[in-house]
């Protein structure tokens, strides 16, 4: 796995006229309401303690329960630099979702990392414990905010996708479903435990040569430094969950393409038949993208349309 930093960078040059990170009310402006909540914009107030990131609350935000969305970056990005690439701060505003992108701890070269699995992407073998921090900064959210328990949702992009199927596996009490973007979970499944069943969208392209759509291998950023492990392709990673949901029947590969990319044909193939309510297990194989797609604009709200449509029992 290389390092994204500069690839992620480049391509933010090109998308930031579209993504402005300006308010929806004037820069820097917000609202509080009578329970001294903020809408339309960040609260001023981080959470998270020694790793603090803010909470983006939608102006649409009345007090009653509300959807999470959390935004988990690529490994050596940033949570704000991932979310400029995909402009979700739009998309929860105009969905009225709680909404925040946290960063990962640096490892010593410098890198913002999640330790997910052995594959991705803790290569200095610092042993943090992500899925306890990212638990806790939900618990901490629904302290302050009205978060709806049944509709807490995770989205990552390459190492931030291996951390959400981490938080799935381990948190399914919490998490109703996940959108990895170029990712994949354990390859040993017997490390994936969810006690309840999880809706997945796994979004990959076939050209994916930092993250193989058909499976392989991680190196540390170095190419030098131990660390690294094998992953699971998308195509197994999305039927493995489909094992873990219960689903009885076979996937379906006839649905209608999704129209998420301007260069590139996106097949649909999807788990829902037989799965145990009500979970749903998503492929979105970009053919012959790469590990950093060009979405198109509707592929931010369409990601939302999937984690919303799905409610933990």
């Amino acid at each position: 796995m290389r390092p994204l930093r500069l690839s992620l960078l480049a391509l933010l040059v090109l998308v930031a006229p579209a993504c402005s990170q300006k308010s929806p009310a004037g820069e820097g402006a917000s609202d509080a309401g009578d329970d001294g909540a903020v809408r339309g914009d960040y609260d001023p107030v981080p959470f998270g303690g020694s790793r603090p990131t803010k909470l983006y609350v939608p102006s649409g935000y009345t007090g009653s329960p509300t959807p999470l969305v959390i935004l988990l970056h690529g490994y050596s990005a940033n949570g704000a630099e991932e979310d400029l690439y995909l402009g979700l701060r739009e998309v929860a505003e105009s969905k009225t979702v709680l909404y925040a992108h946290p960063d990962g701890t640096t490892d010593p070269s410098g890198n913002e990392f999640w330790n997910a699995t052995n594959a991705c992407c803790d290569f200095w073998d610092s042993g943090v414990d992500d899925s306890t921090y990212l638990s806790s900064l939900v618990t901490e959210i629904g302290t302050r905010y009205s978060v709806d328990p049944t509709r807490v949702y995770f989205m990552g992009h390459s190492n931030g996708a291996f951390m959400s199927y981490r938080m799935a596996c381990d948190h399914a009490d919490v998490v109703a479903a996940i959108v990895s973007i170029a990712g994949a979970m354990w390859l040993d499944t017997s490390k994936c435990n969810p006690t309840r069943p999880v809706s997945v969208l796994e979004v990959h392209g076939t050209a994916d040569v930092e993250i193989y759509y058909d499976g392989g291998s991680t190196v540390s950023a170095d190419g030098a430094t131990p660390g690294g492990g094998q992953y699971p392709g998308a195509t197994t990673t999305v039927a493995d969950w489909a094992t873990f949901d219960g689903c009885s029947s076979p996937p379906d590969t006839s649905q209608p393409s999704v129209d998420i990319d301007d260069s590139h044909t996106t097949t649909v193939t999807q788990y829902s038949a037989g799965c145990h309510a009500p979970s749903e297990l998503d492929l979105w194989t970009m053919n012959g993208e790469g590990h950093i797609p060009g979405f198109s604009l509707s592929f931010a709200p369409m990601a939302f349309d999937f984690l919303l449509s799905h409610a933990r029992q």
